[in-house]
């Protein structure tokens, strides 16, 4: 919903409103917070709220130091689980130096530069995301332990499904944030959990992938569980998987599905730094519908990117190979750029791969290019390609390959 300055101080005085949560995340995605009195809100629309950069991963170091954020009235959202006396709001703000120049490692700045690029170009992108997580008891101290909470297989029912009830408490938290959750079931693996979203913009997107974490883990808690988005929670049961799901829209009624496809394959290793981004990531690769080979095919889970069964508005590609651990504005802006390049250099798709990679011979497998299997490969094809360096200033890309 569109609001102006002017209508959310109206709103944060009607409403009791006594703390705003600005947010921001650092450059690997951890959502970071500071918490203002709603006097200093006007302050906050008018010159920003200065924060210590130095101590932030990626922002700089303590000789300039000084970075402000800047709220965006659009992005209001109530938080329901803090209490109703006193409310607690949340807004999402953009990162500037203290002359007013954009801060270059600001992620959501770089998906919103992406989103420009695009709409140059006459296309118009959406994403859906599908977050997958585990939830496991706390201990005597209230410490996370890798104790699932059940024991339930895919879409199993309650009691077997203990997570039934915590899912229905996210869902509702979510809807009553403006939030539109599509599905919700059990995964695969014990104490597993997958909530889906109906496709938005990119930028809406990826805002509500980073607020589904914090709801997540904070009715998790509520209800003495620990929620773990973590890629391979456990070694020998399956990791954790953010499938993105994506669609483009043509101002020129050009039909960009399979040159959008085939841009994403083409750039996928180079991208897999920043859609995979631990050395935990790599565990989940080339099992449990995790892959590991670049292709595509229709409906196929096996693959890199399938195209689900749907017609009209819902045609879409998913892509399977990223992991909650990614930045949904980085790997968000990196898929754009590279459906664009796809699109511009009119690529065509290669011939889908209407089998399964997870029990196709040696043979076969020989024939298709792998994504990187460690995070060090990850580091040095992202460091090698010149299409990263196009979309991602080059410090970042140091910063991923130094954690």
């Amino acid at each position: 919903m569109k609001y102006s300055q002017q209508e959310i101080i109206q709103y944060v005085q009607e409403e009791d409103v006594k703390f705003i949560r600005l947010a921001f995340c650092d450059i690997f995605g951890k959502q970071k917070n500071i918490s203002i009195m709603p006097d200093e809100l006007p302050k906050a629309f008018t010159y920003g709220i200065a924060i210590d950069a130095s101590a932030i991963d990626g922002f700089g170091d303590e000789t300039h130091s000084d970075l402000f954020l800047h709220p965006e009235p659009d992005t209001l959202m109530p938080l329901p689980w803090r209490p109703e006396e006193g409310s607690v709001v949340r807004m999402f703000c953009n990162i500037t130096y203290p002359n007013g120049t954009p801060f270059e490692y600001d992620s959501r700045m770089i998906l919103k530069q992406a989103i420009e690029e695009a709409s140059k170009e006459g296309l118009q992108f959406f994403f859906g995301t599908e977050q997958e997580f585990y939830l496991f008891q706390l201990d005597d101290h209230g410490e996370p332990t890798k104790i699932p909470y059940d024991h339930a297989g895919y879409m199993d029912i309650a009691p077997e499904d203990k997570g039934e009830n915590i899912r229905r408490e996210i869902c509702l938290t979510l809807e009553q944030m403006g939030i539109r959750p599509e599905s919700s079931h059990h995964e695969q693996g014990p104490g597993q959990n997958e909530i889906d979203f109906r496709y938005s913009d990119p930028l809406t997107a990826a805002d509500n992938a980073m607020t589904f974490q914090t709801v997540v883990k904070a009715i998790a808690l509520r209800n003495g569980l620990y929620a773990d988005f973590s890629p391979k929670p456990l070694h020998h049961q399956p990791g954790n998987g953010f499938h993105i799901n994506i669609s483009v829209k043509s101002a020129y009624d050009q039909d960009c599905m399979n040159s959008m496809i085939a841009g994403i394959l083409d750039k996928a290793s180079e991208m897999t730094l920043f859609l995979n981004p631990l050395e935990n990531s790599y565990e989940r690769f080339g099992q449990d519908k995790a892959p590991r080979y670049i292709s595509w095919s229709s409906e196929n889970r096996s693959q890199l990117v399938r195209v689900p069964a749907a017609l009209g508005e819902y045609r879409r590609a998913e892509l399977r190979s990223p992991d909650p651990a990614a930045n949904s504005y980085l790997a968000f802006a990196l898929l754009i750029y590279a459906s664009m390049y796809g699109i511009k250099e009119n690529l065509e798709l290669p011939a889908p791969a209407d089998l399964n990679l997870f029990k196709a011979p040696i043979e076969v497998l020989a024939n298709f290019r792998q994504l990187p299997g460690n995070l060090p490969a990850a580091c040095q094809e992202a460091k090698n390609s010149s299409f990263i360096k196009k979309c991602i200033p080059k410090a970042i890309t140091e910063l991923y390959c130094s954690r």
